[in-house]
């Protein structure tokens, strides 16, 4: 390994504390910046502010061995860095991101960059549309330093983060790709550098590029599937078939699933974004895919496929709960549903454009009773949705009970314990929104799974002879 640089990491979410205590980790010397006492001082304690696995641990290692401190976002504490990551955030405004954080910490880098003496790169990793970097940040920077891009002055980069929520520590630590993104030699060299304790594909580019390629992926991993659950939907509409038999029958291509010389499959992780259920959500996907469609407009590309596939997932959360409030029969007022799991996905807190919450806003203005449960996300869910759209409970099973149905919205391991006592179910409605079950997992329930419907609909010879 190369010698160990000086890095700030400005913005401690979940990109910033990730990025700078894994960096640490490695054995960088790092500070990370934030405008609030509070998450400063916890982070100087060891005790991270989000909710990531492993993150715990590893903070604590990084800062009692000094390798990372915290500090209150200023020119002043950048310190005697060689390399400024960028990692604020980039929230969705009218479908387009909003760039006031951006500016404002690339303002403060700049008037830090006016008075170092010798050269630094200045890398964005928050998710910014193509051309950013290299229009508005360079022009912050230059106008804020009185310096220029280039071996005179300093160094511009874009790095893209690759992270997944609740799987974001072995994301980092172990990516299968790293995409330089860099407006000068200097800052390709830096990033080099600080990524020398890795051993995995590189990808030197442009920032422009270096910003298309995190849209790109996004974008192609929530078509994936907006694509399956509509066709989970036409699935079940027809009757007597299950999407995931169809999931199996496409996902034994060999271009899926190629087949080694053992005669093995690969199984890819990327036959999981084929999986039907209620829909993506997150920080992300949304985000993303409306920021693409939105700058695509704004060069006068018509966004038909970016537009389709966020119209199949906002419309998603109530299409599969159709089914749902039809088995009961009459009249849902009144009923009392328990909708397991609040969180976008397992392993985070995070509520961000949850499907769930999207289900219990719709539950509960049929004049539903929602009770609602998730091993960590409640409070955030019941911040977001507001007061009198549910009940939270602490113990799942005991509500299971008084409820007339149960949806089970998000994935969380310990929901498996369902099918332990399949008795449990029996003469309720349950909505497996995620098929985390077989078919006849619950011979006592009405069951319903996204993309299933054991019923043929009848002869549709006539729907289809002209």
């Amino acid at each position: 390994m190369s010698e160990p640089l000086s890095i700030t990491v400005v913005g401690t979410g979940y990109v910033g504390l990730v990025s700078g205590t894994c960096l640490a980790a490695k054995g960088h010397s790092v500070r990370v910046l934030d405008t609030r006492r509070e998450i400063v001082d916890s982070i100087n304690r060891g005790v991270p502010t989000i909710h990531e696995t492993g993150l715990p641990e590893l903070l604590a290692d990084v800062v009692a061995s000094g390798r990372l401190v915290a500090y209150l976002a200023s020119a002043e504490t950048i310190g005697d860095a060689d390399v400024v990551l960028l990692c604020v955030g980039t929230p969705s405004k009218d479908g387009a991101i909003d760039l006031g954080q951006i500016r404002s910490a690339a303002a403060m880098v700049g008037r830090w960059l006016a008075g170092r003496p010798r050269f630094a790169s200045v890398v964005v990793k928050s998710t910014v549309v193509p051309g950013t970097t290299d229009t508005v940040v360079r022009e912050v920077l230059e106008r804020a330093s009185g310096r220029a891009v280039g071996a005179a002055g300093f160094g511009l980069g874009m790095n893209p983060e690759f992270l997944r929520e609740g799987e974001a520590i072995a994301d980092f630590m172990h990516p299968d790709r790293i995409v330089f993104g860099h407006e000068d030699p200097g800052t390709l060299d830096l990033l080099r550098r600080m990524y020398a304790p890795w051993n995995c594909d590189t990808i030197p580019v442009n920032t422009r590029t270096a910003e298309m390629i995190k849209y790109a992926n996004n974008a192609m991993l929530a078509l994936q599937i907006s694509a399956m659950n509509e066709l989970a939907n036409v699935a079940a509409a027809v009757g007597g078939i299950d999407a995931m038999d169809v999931v199996k029958g496409v996902a034994a291509d060999k271009r899926w699933n190629p087949i080694g010389a053992d005669g093995r499959r690969a199984d890819p992780a990327i036959l999981s974004y084929l999986v039907p259920g209620c829909g993506f959500g997150g920080s992300c996907f949304p985000k993303d895919v409306e920021a693409m469609r939105t700058l695509a407009a704004s060069f006068g590309v018509t966004p038909l496929i970016l537009q389709a596939v966020l119209d199949v997932n906002a419309s998603q959360p109530v299409s599969v709960l159709g089914p749902f409030l039809k088995a009961f029969g009459g009249d849902v007022t009144g009923r009392t549903v328990l909708l397991l799991g609040l969180a976008f996905k397992p392993g985070t807190d995070d509520v961000r454009e949850s499907a769930s919450l999207r289900m219990a806003r719709h539950l509960a203005g049929r004049g539903i009773r929602v009770l609602a449960h998730d091993p960590i996300a409640a409070p955030q869910a019941v911040a977001d949705l507001g007061p009198g759209v549910v009940e939270i409970v602490d113990d799942w099973n005991v509500a299971i009970a008084s409820a007339d149905g149960v949806v089970l919205a998000t994935r969380w391991p310990e929901y498996s314990n369902l099918a332990a006592d399949p008795a449990r179910l029996a003469g309720k409605v349950f909505l497996d929104a995620r098929r985390m079950f077989a078919p006849g997992t619950f011979p006592h329930a009405r069951c319903i799974a996204v993309g299933y419907s054991p019923a043929a609909a009848p002869s549709i010879d006539r729907k289809i002879t002209p």
